[in-house]
Formats: C-alpha cells, sequence, structure tokens
C-alpha cells in the first residue's frame, strides 16, 4: 500500500516516470484518495503526457477517477484523435459535462473535427448557456479571430465606479480564462475603452471608468485573419486582444496561448508549403497518405526537371569536347539552388511580419541582389583555383568560376523576386516552395553553364 506517506514535497522530487508507476500503482490498488494526492501536485500538461504513456488497460480506469474540471484540463492538452478516444471513453453524459468546463474556444475547435450530427448530439445535452456560445463561435470561419476567440471574460459598464468594478471583477474571477485587462463597454455593448489591473489598484474606489480608461483601444474584428491576430499581439505585447461584430459590440477575446497556437500552426503550414509536402503529414500519417501528399509537387517537379535534361542533351557535343566540364556541373547546380533557398525562406518569413510596399521590395530585391553578387564572387574565386589546380587550365578556372557567379546572382534573385510576386498576387508567397526554386535554378545554372562554356569551347580545347 502507498499509504499515508505520500506529500506534496515527495511528488515534488519524483520523475515523469516514477508517477507513472506509482499512478499505476494507486489504479490496481484502486486507492482513489492517493490518485488525487499525486494529480493535485502536477499541470495539465503533465497529466496529458502521463496519460498517453499509461498502457491502455489502464486508461479507461484513470479517466474515470479524475474530476471532471481535470478531464476538462486534460482533454485541452490532447492531439484530436485522442480527444476523440476520450469522449468513446467517457461516454455521453460524463462527456458533455467535461465539454461544459471546457474554455469555448478550445471546445469549438474540438467539436470542429467532428460529424455534424455528433456535435448536435453533444450540444443538446450541454448546459444551454455553452452551447450556445459554442455554436455562436462556431459560425465564424476557420482560421479567423471569431473562431479563436473566447466569451469567458469580465467586462464592465463605462459608467461603474472603480468599486462596483472590483466587486464585478471578484464576483466573475472563476468565470474568467483571462484577468490581464477589463475591458469596457456603453451601453449598446460596444467597446469603448480598457482598464489596467495597474490603474484600477491605483485609483480612488469612487472614481469613474470613464475617467481612468484608455479609449483608444486595440481591437481585431471577428473576421480579422488569425495570423494577423498573431501579429497585433505579437506588436503590441499584448496578453489578450478584444474581439468585435461589424457593430463595434464586444464578443469576445483572443489570449495569448491561443495566440502561441496560430504561431505554431501557421508556422507548421509554411514548413509544410516550403518542403513542397502540400497538407500536414506527421509520425502518425499512414503511408498511403503521406505518399498522395507529396506526389502532386514531386510530379510536377518531375516533368519541370525534364527540361534540366534537355538542356544537357542540346550541349552534348560541348560536354564530348571538353569532357572535364561534367566533373562541375552537379556542384554549380547545387551551389545555385542552395542560394535560392535560402533567400527564399529569409524572404518569405520577412513577408510574413512585415507590411510590403514598393519601397521595402526595391530595397529587399536591392539587398539580395548584393548578397548574391558577394556569394557569387567569393565562391567563384575559390572554384576557379580549385579547377586550374586539378585540370591545370585556367580558361576552365574562368568559365566554372564566371558561371558560378553568374548562377549565384541568378538563384538568389530568383528565391527573393518569385515570392515577392505570388506575395503581390494575394497568393500565399510559402508556396514558392523549396523544390520548385531548387528545379527552376537547376535550369538557370545549366543554361548559364553550358552558354559560357560553348562561348570559349575553342579556348578550352
Amino acid at each position: 500500500m502507498l499509504g499515508k506517506e505520500w506529500s506534496a514535497n515527495m511528488i515534488k522530487n519524483m520523475t515523469q516516470e516514477e508517477i507513472r508507476k506509482s499512478i499505476i500503482e494507486t489504479l490496481l490498488e484502486n486507492n482513489k484518495s492517493e490518485l488525487e494526492t499525486i494529480l493535485d501536485e502536477l499541470q495539465p500538461y503533465d497529466v496529458a503526457e502521463i496519460y498517453k504513456e499509461l498502457p491502455e488497460k489502464y486508461k479507461g480506469r484513470f479517466l474515470l477517477n479524475l474530476k471532471y474540471d481535470l478531464l476538462a484540463d486534460l482533454m485541452e492538452e490532447l492531439d484530436k484523435d485522442e480527444q476523440l478516444d476520450l469522449l468513446n471513453i467517457l461516454g455521453i453524459e460524463k462527456a458533455t459535462k467535461v465539454l461544459d468546463l471546457m474554455d469555448n474556444d478550445d471546445l469549438a475547435t474540438l467539436l470542429h473535427k467532428l460529424s455534424p450530427e455528433k456535435i448536435d448530439s453533444l450540444l443538446s445535452e450541454m448546459k444551454a448557456e455553452e452551447s450556445s456560445a459554442v455554436k455562436g463561435i462556431l459560425r465564424y470561419p476557420p482560421e479567423t479571430a471569431g473562431r479563436i476567440m473566447t466569451n469567458r471574460f469580465v467586462w464592465i459598464r463605462n459608467y461603474y465606479t472603480v468599486r462596483e468594478a472590483v466587486d464585478k471583477l471578484k464576483s466573475f474571477a472563476e468565470f474568467a480564462e483571462s484577468l490581464n485587462y477589463l475591458y469596457v463597454i456603453d451601453e449598446d455593448r460596444k467597446l469603448a475603452g480598457v482598464v489596467s489591473y495597474r490603474d484600477l489598484l491605483l485609483a480612488e474606489p469612487d472614481e469613474k471608468i470613464n475617467d481612468i480608461m484608455y479609449e483608444r483601444v486595440i481591437y481585431v474584428t471577428v473576421n480579422t485573419d488569425q495570423e494577423e491576430v498573431a501579429k497585433t499581439v505579437e506588436r503590441y505585447d499584448f496578453i489578450s486582444v478584444p474581439v468585435v461584430d461589424e457593430n463595434h459590440v464586444l464578443v469576445g477575446i483572443i489570449t495569448v496561448d491561443d495566440v502561441l497556437d496560430v504561431v505554431i500552426q501557421e508556422a507548421n503550414e509554411d514548413i509544410e508549403k516550403l518542403s513542397a509536402t502540400g497538407k500536414s503529414i506527421d509520425f502518425d500519417t499512414k503511408t498511403l497518405v503521406a505518399a498522395a501528399r507529396r506526389l502532386p509537387w514531386l510530379i510536377l517537379l518531375l516533368f519541370i526537371g525534364v527540361i534540366s535534361g534537355r538542356i544537357i542533351s542540346s550541349f552534348e557535343s560541348t560536354l564530348e569536347q571538353v569532357v572535364a566540364l561534367t566533373f562541375f556541373m552537379p556542384m554549380i547546380a547545387g551551389m545555385t539552388g542552395n542560394t535560392g533557398t535560402q533567400s527564399l525562406a529569409v524572404v518569405v518569413r520577412g513577408l510574413s511580419y512585415n507590411n510590403i510596399n514598393k519601397k521595402v521590395i526595391f530595397r529587399l530585391i536591392a539587398r539580395e541582389l548584393g548578397v548574391g553578387i558577394s556569394i557569387g564572387l567569393t565562391c567563384a574565386i575559390l572554384i576557379s583555383i580549385i579547377a586550374y589546380i586539378w585540370q591545370g587550365s585556367m580558361i576552365l578556372g574562368f568559365v566554372v568560376g564566371s558561371s558560378l557567379f553568374f548562377t549565384l546572382i541568378i538563384g538568389t534573385l530568383a528565391g527573393t523576386i518569385i515570392p515577392i510576386i505570388l506575395y503581390r498576387l494575394k497568393i500565399d508567397p510559402a508556396v514558392a516552395s523549396g523544390p520548385l526554386i531548387t528545379t527552376l535554378n537547376d535550369i538557370f545554372s545549366l543554361l548559364t553553364y553550358f552558354g559560357i562554356a560553348t562561348l570559349f569551347i575553342n579556348h578550352l580545347m
């Protein structure tokens, strides 16, 4: 038996593996009080990690011993498949009680993954207030502020006194998801201002909120793209940002933890586009599904790559006369693709965080051109020396060096200009993926290399 020897200090010093084994022991002994003692010392994330590592035969028993509020916290830490498994284990009656306690933005995200029939079934069993709030969030398009906001926040009227505002704050503190700012509304529920807790604490109890609030409030609308919400929070260092509808009525707030989720999601999407994998692929994606998601881009790149083969065949006579040219083909093509991908990564990252105008675009292109010239000149000198030492031909060194110089400039400009063009056309610049830039640069580099070699063919021979 574990007995009464458990203490917060003991649990604090245990490793995650030791805690997991201890939890299994409490489940085997059906010792619910000891289980609660352990779980009270853990963060929801740690509980979720332990749950994931439990053997399947213990998961159901573990869940049935958790309190509803901890189940709600656990639900928010799990991924889609694990959430669905948890709902199935709990059953409809217990599941709805858990859903009632979840933050309604997280709940809306979960329900969006279910079938309409399942959504209706769960919402009909939930509390009317929570059900109505979630239905309101689900009305908004995915990846907008309306879809990631919560209505669990404290608002105050502009005619309140400081004392009345503090009293309301105390009354609704348990209800609110975030207690960082107090948003002020007028008689029509329109956003009128914001009060920081610092100002509230320093103000006199009988002062009016109207007199201490900031009226120039930074806000987003329900239809603002979630990526723009993240930029707003980052720009102003907010912990939360208010959300208004088309009539400027305050309908919710977005907290920084949800913004972090957006940043991670958008970063993952950009990485997937840059690598030409399209939709999300992770460790759990099935083999055929992963292959199907990668194939469209790769087939397109395959046909573009055929052009490279055609270029090589058209310069067959040049290669036959100077076989040494073939030694440097992979290096020139590879270096051009690499520098293009580097520029692409820099530009896409910059475009995602800045408002771009013509002045910025020209400055960016000029800078990357300078980078291309600097890199090209350095690498050209190095490869010219290597080619001369290796093959004993100054002309070959000049051909290889000058080809690399021009192709690195071309590669850098391609990696810069292509995403900018897509951005100006209102197309996500991350679509200009690394493999596409690399393939196009292969074509440019081979044309340049063989073109210069052909011009100097008589000297090379």
